[in-house]
Parts: C-alpha cells; structure tokens; sequence
C-alpha cells in the first residue's frame, strides 16, 4: 500500500493509519452532539435541575463548538495543524472527563463548553487532513471513512446514551470518551505531521508582526452564539411571540453579526475567516447542499424517536433498535461510493442519487399510518439515511476539488460548520413544524366530531355502550366515549403533524438537486492532489 504523501513530503506511514487515527477522536466528538440528549432528565436530577434548564448543557457545546470550527482554518495556520489538533484532542479529554465529575449545572455547562472548544477543532483538520494525504482517485474511500463519524455516531448517540443512563449513570456518557481519547493523542503524536506548505505558511505568519483579528473573531461568537441559542430555545420561547424580547434581540444578533462579518472579513488584510472559499461555485453549492441535507437527517433522527415514543408507545430500547439498522446499512454505503468515486464516477451523479433516495425514505414515511408494524418502520429510515450516506463522500469531494491549497484549511471548518449548523437548524425546523401543525390538524379533526355527522354518532354510540357494560352508569359512560374520542382526535392530530414534518423534509431532499447543476464536473483524476496546480 502506498505511502502518505502530504504537501510534497512523504512520511513513511501508511495514509490508512492516519487516517484512522484522526477519524477516532472526530468519532467520538460527533457523538457528543447527540448522545447527551437523552440523557438531560437524568442529568437534571443528578444536579437537582429544572430539565428545561438543563438543556443549556447541549446549546453550551453546540454554541462554542460552531465558533470554533470557523476559526479552525486560522488556528491552524498560525501554531500549525498538527499542534492545534493535538491541543484540540487534549482538551477536549481534559474536560470530557471534568464533566462527569461535575457536581452542579453551571459547572457541568462550563465544562461543556470547554469541550465544545476543544472537540470544534477535530472535525475540520481531520478532513483537512484527509484531503491533504490522500491523492484525488482515493478521496472517495477517504471522505467515506470520514463519513462514518459524521453520519454514524449521531445515530448512535441517543441509542448509546439511553441505555447509558439507563443502566449506569449519566457520568459515564462523559467517561467513555477517555479511552478513545487517550488513544487517539498518542496514535496521532506518532504519526501527525503538517505538509510542507502549511509549515511555509506558519513561517511566514510568524516572520510578520501578529495582527490578531480580535473584530472578526469577535463577530463569530455573535453570530453563532446568537444562531444556537435561538435555534434551541426559539419554539420554548414561542419564536416572534416572545413577550419578554429574547428572540427578537437575538435575531438582531444573529442579522448584524452575520452582515458584519461577512463585511467586516472581506476588507481585513489579514482575516480570522477567509471567505475566498465562497468564490469556488463547487465548494458553495456543495456547503449549501451538505447544510441542507443535514438539516433533514437531524430533524428526521429528531422527531422519529419522538413519534415511536409517544405515538407508538415504544420505549428508548425499541427505538433504538428502529433507528440503529440505518446507521449500519451508511457504512457498506459510503464504502461503495468511495469505490465509485475511485473509478472515475462523476460526483454530481451520485449526489443526485442521494437526494432521490433521502425524498423517497421522507416520502415513504409522510404515507404511514399508526398501524404499522415495527419492521415496516426500519425500511424508510434506512432508505432516507443511506441517501444521506451516498451523497456524503461526493459533497466532500467537489466541495475540495478547485480550491487552491492555500484555501483548504479555512474551506474544511467553514464547510464543517455548514454541516453543523444544518444539523441545529433541522432539529429547530422538525421540533417547530411538529408543534405548530398539531393544533392546525386538531382544528381541521373538530369538523367532523358533531352530532349531525353519521360516522361520529355511529362511533360515540358504540363506545357509550361498551362504557355502559363496564359501568352500568349510563352518565359515566357517556363521558368516557367523550374523552376517549377526544384522545383519539390528540392522536391522529400528532400522527398527521409528523407526517407533515417528513413529508417536507422530501420537498427539500428534491430541492438539492438543481443545486448540483450549478457544480462543474467533479471526478478525482488519478495521479493528483485536490487543490494541485
């Protein structure tokens, strides 16, 4: 097997072990997105917490995580990738463990931000890193490993937190990062190093006065410490309705920071955040699809749960169990497009594949009632997840594949933290389209439960006479038909707002695909480096 070739060096390991070896630790930090998240009522009373409050603990990471993927490519530009990673691994260790021994809820949200700091950084160099070890006809294989941490572990997360919390206690969702962590810094001080242009771009930075841009950085923790925190609390806090201003100040936040930043990094001779990647119509319309396309796995991983929960009455085990056979069918995926990626397949095709089969698994839910069977659950999560995984290693590939080299570090946390930022958006949109469409559909359903409608008198006939056998209180029993058919209204209404919800999440699966036309052709040639000149 060939060696690594990295910006012109070539070290004598295999590209495999390094690649493995960065993909360890970007596992684990990816799961940490998700696995706390069921886990919040138990964390809540462990710390004796409202669990509303509670939820600080995932808006905390998210919030501090977003910042730092977009200062990633500065970062590693001035201490070096190598070092940034290694110091990003060891604090986010450090306070993986610091968090499950925190004894109070700001201590724990305190903590968790320190290891949202740390674990920003892990996503954008490994891909980096990837991209720079690898020649183009293996970028496929190499991104389709990568995308086992950032497809599988979210699926896995809830699953693995629940029955953490279930059977053991909520410190060990925080614990069982050490050891992967632990390992990851010593494989990666081995065999880490940083390519010739990156250590030519260090020295030239630091030959030069430093002239930190505090402003920009500054507008990054605005903007995206405004975006998470409106994302997570904006349908608690009943979004433009908020009688105490919250949302509105955030969203003005959010809209000033965002304009300032992008103003603001434009004229700066030496910008925190390049935006020159932006320039590149393959790298802006593949972050626009990845931001898209995240945005309806996370909200799909969202809000099946809570329907199996609540409309099916399965526990989290079962759940778990539905949700989990979508996780594993992504990896044999994401193994045969990195394979088709390596014989020449352009990548927009595939992508476009991916789209069709995330509407069709969407679709296919949007058309289900609450009779189905378990088994027949399964099958649209796996289709939908295995469009997700297919079109995961393409998006990587055209995203890179124009830029210059010079570009790929900023390009790798900006695109990191679309894929982020996508995954907080969905969860928002699914939570808020659940909870405002019930009440449409309730008001729709009261239309048909009159006395001058022969299906309902028929209905309420038939259950005031069963309650009248089990009572003989003929009052009573009328009451009871009364309530029971009001459940059942509740029921459907939550049943049709789900559906609702997957039923969109197809339109926008489909919407990806004339984004793909705007792409120029994306195949990895043999024999090159992505971003070579």
């Amino acid at each position: 097997m060939p060696e690594a070739r990295v910006g012109g060096s070539t070290p004598a390991v295999n590209p495999w072990i390094i690649a493995v070896a960065v993909t360890i630790a970007t596992f684990m930090e990816v799961l940490d997105t998700s696995i706390a998240n069921v886990a919040l009522r138990y964390i809540a009373g462990g710390l004796s917490a409202a669990e509303s409050d509670s939820e600080w603990i995932i808006t905390s990471y998210l919030a501090a995580n977003a910042s730092v993927l977009l200062l990633s490519g500065w970062l590693s530009a001035y201490f070096g990738r190598r070092n940034y990673y290694l110091a990003s691994l060891f604090i986010f260790t450090v306070s993986s463990a610091a968090c499950g021994f925190a004894r109070s809820l700001p201590e724990l949200v305190f903590f968790r931000i320190l290891q949202g700091l740390g674990g920003g950084g892990l996503q954008p160099v490994t891909q980096a890193v990837l991209v720079d070890t690898f020649p183009q006809e293996k970028q496929g294989a190499a991104q389709a490993l990568f995308g086992i941490s950032a497809l599988v572990a979210p699926v896995l997360g809830p699953t693995l937190g629940g029955y953490i919390a279930d059977n053991y206690s909520w410190e060990w969702i925080f614990f069982i990062n050490i050891p992967p962590g632990l390992l990851a810094l010593a494989v990666n001080y081995a065999v880490l190093r940083d390519p010739d242009y990156l250590k030519a771009e260090r020295a030239s930075m630091r030959s030069r006065p430093l002239r930190f841009d505090f402003i920009g950085l500054g507008l990054i923790v605005l903007t995206m410490a405004s975006m998470e925190i409106l994302l997570s609390k904006g349908q608690e806090w009943d979004w433009l309705g908020d009688p105490f201003g919250r949302v509105q100040i955030l969203m003005a936040g959010l809209g000033l920071g965002l304009v300032g930043l992008i103003v603001w990094e434009l004229r700066h001779p030496s910008p925190v955040l390049n935006l020159r990647p932006f320039l590149d119509r393959n790298f802006a319309a593949s972050g626009l699809i990845a931001y898209v396309a995240f945005a309806i796995t996370y909200a799909s991983m969202v809000l099946l749960p809570g329907m199996l929960q609540t409309l099916f009455g399965y526990n989290a085990v079962w759940s778990g169990l539905i949700m989990s056979p979508a996780g594993l069918f992504s990896i044999p995926t994401m193994a045969i497009v990195g394979y088709l990626l390596g014989k020449k397949v352009d990548s927009r095709w595939i992508i476009i594949f991916g789209a069709v089969l995330m509407w069709f698994g969407a679709s296919w839910y949007s058309r289900m009632n609450l009779d189905v069977s378990p088994g027949q659950l399964v099958w649209p999560r796996v289709v939908q997840q295995v469009g997700t995984a297919a079109l995961f290693a393409p998006l990587s590939v055209a995203a890179f594949l124009y830029l210059p080299k010079e570009l790929r570090g900023p390009a790798a946390g900006i695109f990191a933290a679309l894929r982020n930022e996508g995954g907080s958006a969905g969860t928002a949109m699914g939570n808020t389209l659940v909870t405002r469409r019930i009440p449409v559909h309730t008001d729709r359903l009261v239309e048909y439960l009159n006395p001058f409608h022969p299906a309902f008198n028929e209905t309420m006939g038939s259950l005031k006479a069963a309650f009248y056998r089990l009572t003989g209180d003929p009052v009573g029993s009328q009451t009871m038909a009364l309530q029971a058919i009001d459940n059942l209204r509740q029921q459907q209404s939550a049943a049709m707002a789900y559906l609702d919800s997957f039923w969109l999440f197809g339109i926008l699966a489909l919407a990806l695909i004339p984004l793909v036309f705007l792409m120029r052709r994306s195949v990895a040639e043999e024999g090159t480096h992505i971003g070579a000149e």
